[in-house]
């Protein structure tokens, strides 16, 4: 175990702080509550926003960008959504400064530079696209609008935790517009759909797919479908969401179109979005005590290759095999690799780094290996070791990743199911949730009231009603009123 982390088992909460700091991804900052995401942090941002983005635009939708600020008279132009995130907001009031007469060098806030209104800084990009949109919608013709907008937003948030929670952060925000309530349920679903993807099958994170309750629906919104994870700890992640909005932004900012009979009609909406969240599911969904395990389709680097020598002809012999035929020959396969021949550093502290960041693959080269026509193969997922012929590697390391991603995958969705417990009395609820952690499947009698009660004795939460869930007669844990199926509980980030 690396002495610069602490363990998993000895303080789960420190470790993952450990681990984001010790493995270059990001930095606390001068402001409190913002991170800093440093070039590592920010290269695993990039694939899976380049993997998504290109997922959405096969999906039919485009990208544009929207204000930062969003005039107070907007914001509040849909009540529900506006109260929602009125606690989180951060307001611009004035627009200069100007210097202090009695401290010289510093600055003071102009007060004859008040702003005439309010401006937010976006939570949330609802209102200054609908007022938008309002311009750009007349007729069925313009419809249906489905646009993406990559771009930070600040929520003030009091607790924060690097990736997790932090008061701005980077996300990617779709807004849509349709002509009927079918077509924007349909877009709400397979956004839905495509996020479960992403996570499943890039992320290697199992999820679940369920519909929020409404005290857990996004403000503003009729529904709220949502992907569920669960971490190491058993505490359940909101992975992304996919937001049906109804007619409820159209009646705000009165953004209506005329159909093919003429009529006029209020708009039909959708919302979702993803953040650098999943940074923080990537890294407790997998990472141990070394460091980071990430999964080869996302790594910022698959591979790394380090050599092994003394002195410099047996230093020229190695780069010569390696610069002029392996690394070439894995990049025209696909893989991304780095040969490390700084001699700054010994083989064994680069072997730790690069465990530490989560690199999929190290292959290790020495001089009796080139003579032999062979490498050491490591793997970081189960840290094994073997010895690989240098013919034919790049199509071996290829399958090796793929293996590592089905394995990194498959041992946090047996570690899921595992932990995914039904109960049917408040006592075992009670246990499971202190001793086993994990998701809780139990029954509800439907009532905010009880949901409220549940999450006020235990801290936990209905994750989700899972699509597609059995129907089953039972009583509520809590009350013992009539229920019709199980929801999902736990604690949760």
């Amino acid at each position: 175990m690396s002495k610069e982390i602490t363990s998993r088992a000895e303080d789960y909460s420190k470790w993952y702080n450990d681990l984001v700091v010790k493995s270059d991804l990001a930095d606390h900052s001068a402001v409190r509550g913002c991170m800093v995401i440093k070039p590592y942090g920010y290269a695993l941002w990039e694939n899976m926003r380049d993997v998504l983005d290109k997922m959405f635009k096969e999906t039919g939708h485009v990208n544009a960008y929207f204000p930062l600020f969003v005039p107070k008279s907007l914001f509040e132009a849909e009540e529900t959504n506006a109260e929602g995130f009125a606690k989180e907001c951060a307001v611009v009031t004035h627009y200069r400064l100007k210097g202090d007469p009695n401290n010289k060098g510093k600055l003071i806030v102009d007060p004859e530079a008040k702003l005439e209104e309010e401006l937010v800084v976006r939570p949330t990009s609802e209102a200054i696209i609908w007022n938008t949109y309002k311009g750009w919608i007349q007729s069925y013709r313009d419809l249906p609008i489905l646009i993406n907008q990559w771009a930070n937003v600040v929520r003030w948030e009091m607790r924060t935790r690097l990736f997790l929670r932090t008061a701005e952060f980077l996300w990617q925000e779709g807004h849509t517009a349709h002509a009927t309530r079918q077509e924007a349920v349909a877009e709400t679903t397979k956004m839905l759909d495509v996020y479960a993807d992403f996570v499943e099958n890039w992320m290697a994170v199992p999820v679940i797919k369920g519909v929020k309750t409404p005290n857990e629906r996004f403000a503003g919104a009729e529904d709220t479908y949502c992907i569920e994870a669960l971490m190491q700890d058993g505490k359940a992640l909101q992975a992304g969401t996919s937001h049906f909005l109804g007619q409820n932004f159209a009646k705000a900012f009165d953004v209506k179109f005329s159909d093919k009979e003429n009529k006029l009609d209020y708009v039909w909406a959708t919302s979702w979005g993803v953040s650098t969240r999943l940074i923080g599911a990537l890294i407790m969904a997998h990472s141990d005590d070394e460091g980071l395990i990430l999964p080869p389709k996302i790594a910022p680097l698959q591979v790394v290759i380090v050599p092994i020598y003394k002195g410099d002809e047996q230093k020229a012999q190695i780069d010569a095999k390696v610069k002029g035929e392996i690394v070439p020959a894995l990049k025209a396969a696909g893989v991304s690799v780095k040969y490390d021949d700084n001699d700054n550093a010994r083989p064994g502290w680069k072997f730790a780094e690069y465990e530490k960041k989560g690199v999929p693959v190290r292959i290790a080269i020495g001089a009796r290996d080139l003579e032999n026509n062979v490498a050491e193969v490591a793997r970081r997922d189960t840290k094994e070791k073997n010895s690989y012929s240098l013919d034919g590697l790049p199509a071996k390391i290829v399958a090796l990743l793929d293996e590592i991603q089905q394995n990194i995958y498959n041992k946090a969705l047996n570690f899921r199911n595992e932990h995914i417990t039904e109960v049917n009395n408040w006592d075992e609820f009670v246990k499971t949730l202190d001793e086993k952690t994990g998701f809780v499947a139990a029954h509800w009698d439907g009532t905010g009231e009880t949901e409220e009660k549940i999450k006020e004795l235990t801290k936990a939460t209905i994750r989700c009603i899972p699509l597609n869930n059995k129907q089953e007669e039972g009583a509520c844990v809590l009350t013992g009123k009539p229920s019709t199926q199980r929801v999902l509980f736990a604690r949760a980030y």
